[in-house]
């Protein structure tokens, strides 16, 4: 089963997504970048909004991969509520540094994903590092939401192989990156653990304006009717 996860930047949009029953609540403020941050204050009043009725995850910026400003707004982030912290692993370097240096927060029970850009090129021999560190999950996005989406850079193939190479190592997957209503068929296919929008569900496509609630229920039905069709074949 692929869940829905909905990136929001306001209390409104993810009453919105909880009422749409999708199943992530991602937090993000898209105008500050690929994992733009909200306000400590924004998140609180959504985690005090959504009561604990679906998962939250939540975004620490565009850091530079410094391994004392990460830990920091980790730290920052996780103790607002949120169930999962996103961290996005810029470049190729210093991201064993990074991974090291988050272990404390991690075993003090802190769920964690990493966030690899699939238009960086990314080696995903990082995949095993994260997971001995103890990540709670990995997903791939794009960084430059106007130069393609993740099929663009990635074929279907290699987002399979990605995508069983994490769950060999037990970690939870998620594919994003300016996806649209028409690549869900294709990615449901490979069976993530979670599909990731925003730009999609926006007026105009268009990640920095509001969500179009059409949008979202149009995606979720194609991802429901694609979970039904993986449930008939795993009971023939």
């Amino acid at each position: 089963m692929t869940k829905l996860l909905v990136s929001v930047m306001n209390v409104e949009e993810a009453v919105c997504v909880l009422e749409a029953e999708a199943d992530i609540v991602d937090l993000k403020n898209p105008i500050g970048g690929a994992l733009g941050a909200l306000p400590a204050d924004t998140v609180l009043e959504i985690v005090n909004a959504i009561k604990g009725r679906r998962q939250i995850s939540a975004t620490i910026g565009d850091i530079p991969m410094i391994a004392s400003e990460i830990v920091h707004a980790v730290k920052k982030m996780a103790a607002v509520g949120v169930d999962i912290v996103k961290i996005g692993f810029f470049g190729h370097e210093r991201h064993e540094e990074c991974i090291d240096a988050l272990k404390p927060i991690i075993n003090s029970g802190v769920r964690i994903v990493a966030v690899l850009f699939s238009d960086q090129h990314p080696n995903f021999d990082i995949v095993t590092q994260l997971s001995c560190a103890g990540f709670y999950g990995v997903m791939l996005d794009t960084q430059e939401k106007t130069k393609g989406h993740l099929l663009d850079h990635f074929t279907l193939m290699q987002l399979n192989d990605f995508i069983m190479s994490s769950r060999s190592v037990d970690l939870k997957v998620g594919l994003a990156g300016s996806l649209r209503i028409e690549h869900v068929e294709d990615l449901a296919d490979l069976n993530p653990d979670f599909l990731g929008f925003r730009g999609a569900l926006c007026e105009k496509n268009n990640r920095i304006l509001d969500l179009d609630t059409n949008k979202l229920k149009a995606i979720k039905e194609v991802l429901h009717k694609c979970n039904n069709s993986v449930l008939e074949v795993d009971r023939c």
